[in-house]
């Protein structure tokens, strides 16, 4: 049996403005919306095209409660400028419980919180291109 990976759904009270936010931040490309629901896919092209999970945002109607349960987490090249981005575009930093770590947790505007991990180094990117 084979099996693929299409999207990730996202439940959220307003799935343009969200679904929008997302698309802005992420550089990604809006290809479905509707009152009800938002898709978002990668750049056409982009080497994420057709690889990536598509992003569905669902319209519900209860609000969000509590810490996700399942989370984006995104590698920048530049973890600090990415989290400045962020706050610009209306995220928040969100304390979950986390300690000392290399990564940030945001909220998007709707409280769904995502982690910008820190950029790889130089060493880990070798070691990727020798495998």
């Amino acid at each position: 049996m084979a099996i693929t990976w299409q999207c990730i759904d996202i439940d959220c009270a307003n799935p343009v403005e969200l679904g929008r936010w997302w698309a802005e931040f992420l550089g990604w490309r809006i290809t479905h919306e509707t009152d009800g629901e938002v898709v978002l896919e990668p750049p056409a092209g982009s080497p994420q095209d057709g690889v990536s999970p598509d992003i569905l945002f669902l319209k519900v109607p209860e609000a969000k409660a509590g810490k996700n349960r399942l989370h984006l987490d995104l590698r920048p090249d530049d973890q600090a400028a990415e989290v400045a981005r962020a706050e610009a575009l209306g995220a928040t930093r969100v304390n979950v419980g986390q300690q000392d770590s290399s990564w940030v947790v945001m909220a998007d505007p709707e409280g769904n919180e995502f982690c910008i991990l820190r950029a790889f180094t130089e060493a880990e990117l070798a070691s990727f291109a020798s495998q």
